[in-house]
């Protein structure tokens, strides 16, 4: 997705921004013009970098560090607010501190005793949810509905995180919403919500995400208090982990009780498929408009 993102925004035309291809491989290698390089050497007459990394390395803080220490400027979250956003478990720590609605968790770690998951199991009816603290897009995700299942997928998410949190499972209807800073005279501006829909179940797994087997409804199908409070927390999450210029929440919407906040996500998809840009369209935004106010962002 990343290079799908990279290449929507190398397609613009920014009037006072000219752009350069850099591109950072699986392992970490930075190249340009198809020459691998070291980062220095990529970013020698570089004035700023539009970050469209996402997932590990791009979105974890490790490039924010980097491009820190060579002062160069750069879209989206800093180091430390990256870190936070993309570890879970403290996302969902800043959401207890705010009030915020989160579903019940238990978090887990390599070498752990696995009593406690076996008490938490105990608490709720099945079925229960299995997910890395530090990866994204649904990856390693699991709905587990026995006590076999769940020690098998946590075994199977430790593939992707050195940490797991196990979660209640809350039968609702997922959305998501994005937010952009200093926009329409708003410090922070939300979006419209998006509704995901999913065709063939109701849990919003990688392939759900990514095969084609979800509709998304923007604005989405929510009632006036139910959305005002989805925007908020999107406001409110994307404030309080100290995220900069853009980012996008999850929630599941439980009808008898609310929002739950998941997750937030410090670098949205802007592919033409991804659902930030659904949104920017569904608010009447041009992506370009958009795109500048990012850019606009780290200069100004």
């Amino acid at each position: 997705m990343s290079l799908k993102t990279g290449k929507k925004i190398l397609s613009l035309d920014i009037p006072g921004y000219e752009w350069r291809d850099i591109f950072i491989d699986k392992h970490g290698v930075w190249h340009l013009d198809g020459l691998a390089k070291k980062p220095f050497s990529v970013l020698s007459g570089v004035d700023g970098v539009f970050n469209a990394l996402h997932g590990t390395y791009g979105e974890d803080g490790y490039v924010q560090e980097l491009l820190d220490t060579y002062q160069i400027p750069y879209t989206g979250s800093g180091r430390v607010a990256s870190a936070l956003a993309m570890r879970k478990d403290l996302a969902l720590n800043c959401c207890v501190e705010q009030g915020i609605q989160i579903p019940a968790s238990l978090l887990v770690r390599e070498g752990d005793s696995r009593e406690d998951v076996v008490s938490f199991y105990g608490k709720f009816s099945p079925p229960l949810i299995v997910k890395p603290v530090s990866a994204g897009s649904s990856v390693g995700i699991f709905l587990v509905s026995s006590e076999e299942e769940l020690n098998g997928a946590i075994d199977e998410a430790f593939k992707f995180s050195s940490a797991v949190l196990v979660q209640e499972f809350i039968e609702g209807r997922e959305a998501t919403c994005g937010v952009i800073e200093r926009f329409r005279g708003e410090s922070v501006y939300p979006l419209f919500s998006v509704e995901i829909v999913p065709h063939f179940s109701n849990f919003f797994d990688y392939e759900e995400k990514y095969g084609g087997k979800t509709f998304e409804r923007c604005p989405g199908n929510f009632s006036k208090e139910e959305n005002l409070e989805i925007q908020r927390i999107a406001k409110l999450m994307h404030s309080s982990l100290g995220l900069r210029h853009y980012s996008r929440s999850d929630f599941v919407v439980c009808p008898e009780r609310g929002v739950f906040f998941l997750e937030v996500n410090s670098l949205p998809g802007l592919t033409e498929t991804s659902l930030f840009p659904l949104e920017l369209d569904a608010s009447g935004i041009k992506f370009e408009e958009f795109v500048k106010n990012v850019l606009d962002g780290i200069f100004n």
